[in-house]
């Protein structure tokens, strides 16, 4: 009997099948992908970069803004058995100089308002292939690979072979690799759909950056593991995430997304009506906020806790008291 395969994108292609003319993400622009348009692009994108030279194992550095391109990307990866490494698109070149060297990836994919100084960096390296991408979702990485295929074979990964590389923070010494494996990240994702309730009924409002665990891991497995849709935002901005909560069911953020809509006359009870579920992470959320947000919305927030080593930890109940100042059990 073969061994399982616990490639991330082989669970997520359950859902893909599925739901393959619904409606997995739709823009700020209202420009709608559904589940079958996403998985023939990444499949694009997976063929490409094995035809380069890519093997599994091999890291995939990305510094690009989001966007349904950068989505399909980051799936192509998984399906290649690729090492993704997403970077801080704030990130200059002394803090690139320092991850490029010490991910090593054998291609690095960029903005292309960046390509120069990132292409000294890359040449210094002697990184092979570095290619461009957009906020558009244009770029040589988009011209170079969307004549290829729409099917991919997604490689088998075993429950330790390597997803994604992280960093942490810094705070006690230069920024650590944190290597996130196949294994981990399923099983962390099972937890949390199973968890969180989702379903194939859920839209998230998706405001977060995916260039880190919140974004990338959490919002988008628990939708890619349930047949779930989203409401895809390039970045928080208060006026569009209250425009478009009425069409969701969830909403993931950081405290100040909640501390901001608080500040928001136009932020009701109504406007939250449709939600079943508030979560929070990545910082404490305040006591004060907590309440406040109750007393607006009737909803208690669901602070849960989490490390980019270990993904999450901890989380306040789905069903039952969810209290202030505390992320849950285990």
């Amino acid at each position: 009997m073969p061994n399982p395969d616990f490639n991330l994108f082989t669970h997520f292609e359950k859902q893909f099948a599925a739901h393959a003319n619904d409606e997995l993400l739709c823009t700020e622009q209202d420009r709608s992908y559904d589940y079958m348009a996403i998985d023939r692009r990444a499949a694009q994108i997976a063929c490409y970069l094995t035809d380069l030279g890519l093997s599994p194992g091999d890291r995939v550095s990305v510094q690009v803004a989001k966007s349904a391109e950068s989505l399909c990307l980051y799936l192509a990866c998984l399906r290649g058995g690729f090492v993704y490494h997403p970077m801080n698109m704030g990130y200059k070149s002394r803090e690139l100089e320092y991850f490029l060297a010490d991910a090593e990836p054998s291609i690095v994919i960029c903005d292309s308002r960046n390509e120069a100084a990132i292409r000294k960096i890359v040449d210094g390296a002697g990184i092979k292939h570095l290619l461009t991408l957009n906020k558009d979702g244009k770029g040589t990485l988009w011209k170079q690979s969307n004549s290829y295929p729409e099917t991919f074979d997604t490689v088998r990964r075993a429950h330790m072979d390597l997803a994604a590389l992280l960093y942490s923070s810094g705070t006690t010494g230069v920024p650590k690799g944190i290597m996130l494996t196949h294994g981990n990240l399923l099983s962390n994702t099972e937890s949390l759909v199973e968890a969180w309730g989702f379903t194939a009924t859920d839209r998230l409002l998706h405001a977060l950056p995916i260039f880190h665990v919140h974004g990338l891991f959490v919002a988008i497995g628990c939708v890619l593991l349930s047949g779930a849709s989203m409401r895809w935002l390039p970045a928080y901005n208060v006026k569009h995430v209250i425009r478009y909560l009425p069409e969701c069911t969830v909403m993931m953020g950081v405290p100040t997304y909640y501390t901001r809509l608080l500040e928001e006359a136009s932020f009701t009870a109504e406007v939250a009506s449709n939600v079943r579920l508030f979560v929070s992470g990545s910082a404490p959320l305040l006591a004060e906020t907590f309440v406040d947000f109750a007393g607006r919305t009737g909803q208690h927030i669901l602070e849960r806790y989490g490390m980019t080593e270990t993904n999450m930890n901890t989380s306040n109940p789905l069903h039952g008291e969810r209290k202030a100042g505390t992320v849950g059990p285990p």
